[in-house]
């Protein structure tokens, strides 16, 4: 999974903090805050074994699946206690990861974070069910056109700098594995997990943001009880892209606090 550790080690008492990617990303989609975490606090990233499996090689698609990854790696690593920051589907991960291994987890932070992405009776997902199969037939034609135009519409077309970067990133995955994921992302339904979440919770969402609405984060903040809600004034899904200053002292206020 590619593991990388930054910053100060657990002799000296930091936090350690894990920061896990959503869909399309890589562990480089946190360059732009690590450095500043990394002086604060043991930092921990890597790759879901989706993003770069090759021909043949097995990976896991469903969020129990990525969840078992999850603590497999912490296991390894001998992390406990640990603040998990979960951008997107990562979110999700690490809520279901924190019920069956509470011990590995003292607070998760939801960045971008949604139990379920397709609206439903009066929850609010973010999309149509008709276009979530048309996302999922487009992917399937033509991979390689779709990502760009996914890029974009996620990142937001004010951050061309920031679009072209997960552009790349997105572009690197297989086009057998991106539909599998995505399939899975998009029709997730894990509301059920909420409440069962005992370690501490914070909800962080951009302000307009394409593909989580903030009614998910206020759904999950309901769900949650306890959870706290940040908002960043920025657009897009990607606040460690778009905002990455804004997002570091967030984050910060956040753990540091906790």
């Amino acid at each position: 999974m590619n593991a990388t550790v930054f910053g100060a080690g657990d002799g000296d008492g930091r936090e350690t903090v894990v920061l896990a990617h959503g869909y399309g990303g890589t562990r480089f989609i946190w360059d732009d805050v690590v450095p500043a975490l990394g002086s604060r606090f043991r930092v921990v990233v890597f790759d879901w074994s989706f993003s770069s499996a090759a021909d043949g090689e097995r990976y896991c698609c469903s969020y129990y699946g990525l969840a078992d990854e999850l603590v497999a790696l912490m296991d390894e690593l001998g992390v406990r206690r640990a603040a998990f920051v979960g951008h997107s589907m990562a979110g999700m991960i690490g809520c279901i990861a924190s019920v069956a291994r509470p011990d590995m987890f003292s607070h998760l932070v939801l960045v971008g974070a949604s139990p379920r992405y397709i609206n439903e009776g009066s929850y609010e997902g973010g999309f149509e069910i008709e276009e979530v199969d048309a996302m999922l037939t487009a992917v399937d034609a033509d991979f390689a056109a779709w990502a760009p135009r996914f890029a974009e519409a996620v990142v937001g077309p004010d951050h061309p700098a920031a679009v072209a970067r997960f552009a790349k990133q997105l572009a690197a995955m297989r086009p057998e594995a991106a539909l599998r994921v995505l399939r899975a992302v998009l029709t997730c339904d894990v509301r059920g997990v909420l409440p069962d979440v005992a370690a501490r919770c914070t909800i962080v969402h951009c302000a307009h943001d394409a593909v989580a609405p903030l009614a998910v984060a206020r759904y999950m903040q309901r769900a949650m009880a306890g959870a706290d809600t940040v908002v960043i004034e920025s657009s897009g899904h990607f606040p460690q892209l778009t905002a990455p200053k804004e997002f570091v002292r967030v984050l910060e206020a956040i753990l540091l606090d906790h």
